[in-house]
């Protein structure tokens, strides 16, 4: 007995160690061996999703950030070519229309010459010249400042001296989908002032070009943020306001009741012409189809031709390589505006996208 604890156990345990090690090390470097009874097939697969063409009442709304600027001063040229020979009107307040100098010019004539008819002698009457005076008025109302002096000699269209109005704007820079959803606005918008009184009209509302960028324009900018018009309206008479105070202009260009509208997601496009793609049986490619665009409010989009109600398309537009253009993950507004509207498969399909 006292052999085989000395001699025949730790060689059997020392043979069980070797037999564990050997096996481990061959699992190590080749691997379990698993044989499932069925080898796995993948059963999903990817579809499109699609949505119902429907009916709705789509307003078209910019709400752009602006400040309150002090209308430029407007210039009084001279309306006549020659010297100045009487101010009229101190520096300080005048009156659209009231008369701010006088130009005179003096043009010599030629002398007149009679002859005798017997004698045949000649005599020459000189004449005096021949003298103009031209008034100048301002063109508004306003402080004037006169900038040349009496005896001064001006041309036609030479800046006299200038009038500041006194009055106010509202100005404001567009992007280019803003300056698209506002062609053919004028008239009128709603102004807030920040810190100041309720919202109110302000009027003669005119969109232009925006100011060109100092340095150029930077190449790596988003074409969708990029400045590209500028908005002004003036701010009435009776409503107190600063200049350098911040605003809000809000222009509604127009309003559509009971039209096809469409998800902005599912058209190639955002002004004037675009393209969906129309599923028109289950399991049939999409088919592309051009249409016409109407107003849009950046979530939806009016369609005036080109698809009617009850027709079925894509819910994003597909890209090049087949695959669907899915929302914007960089801009959030557009999930919250969907829940807020209660447009829960939107919704889901940010979540779906973006979220994970």
């Amino acid at each position: 007995m006292g052999i085989t604890r000395q001699y025949v156990f730790p060689i059997v345990r020392i043979i069980i160690w070797a037999v564990i090690a050997a096996a481990l090390v061959k699992i190590a470097f080749t691997g379990a061996e698993l044989d499932p009874p069925d080898a796995l097939q993948p059963t999903g697969e990817i579809t499109q999703s699609t949505i119902p063409v429907g009916l709705g009442t789509i307003t078209n709304a910019v709400t752009v950030p602006a400040s309150v600027v002090a209308d430029a001063p407007v210039d009084v040229k001279a309306t006549a070519v020659g010297k100045v020979s009487e101010i009229l009107a101190a520096d300080g307040a005048v009156a659209g229309d009231a008369e701010v100098l006088k130009i005179r010019l003096e043009e010599p004539q030629e002398p007149l010459v009679a002859t005798d008819p017997e004698t045949g002698e000649e005599t020459v009457t000189e004449r005096k010249p021949k003298v103009t005076i031209t008034t100048v008025k301002a063109p508004t109302g306003g402080t004037l400042d006169v900038t040349v002096l009496k005896d001064e000699e001006v041309s036609v269209g030479e800046t006299i001296g200038t009038i500041s109005p006194g009055t106010l704007s509202v100005t404001g820079t567009l992007t280019a989908d803003q300056q698209y959803r506002l062609v053919g606005a004028s008239g009128e918008a709603q102004v807030t002032l920040k810190g100041g009184p309720a919202p109110f009209t302000c009027t003669g509302l005119t969109i232009g070009a925006a100011a060109a960028p100092t340095g150029g324009a930077d190449p790596a900018a988003d074409p969708a943020a990029t400045t590209t018009g500028a908005v002004r309206c003036a701010i009435p008479a009776g409503v107190t306001a600063f200049a350098g105070l911040g605003a809000e202009i809000a222009i509604t260009n127009g309003e559509a009741k009971d039209v096809v509208v469409v998800p902005v997601s599912a058209v190639l496009g955002s002004a004037q012409a675009g393209k969906v793609w129309v599923v028109a049986e289950e399991g049939a490619e999409p088919e592309q189809r051009e249409v016409k665009l109407g107003l849009t409010d950046g979530q939806t989009v009016q369609v005036t031709e080109g698809l009617a109600e009850g027709d079925t398309i894509l819910e994003f537009t597909p890209l090049a390589d087949g695959t669907e253009a899915g929302p914007d993950c960089d801009d959030p507004a557009a999930y919250e505006a969907a829940m807020a509207s209660g447009d829960m498969e939107a919704a889901r399909a940010f979540e779906e996208a973006c979220f994970g």
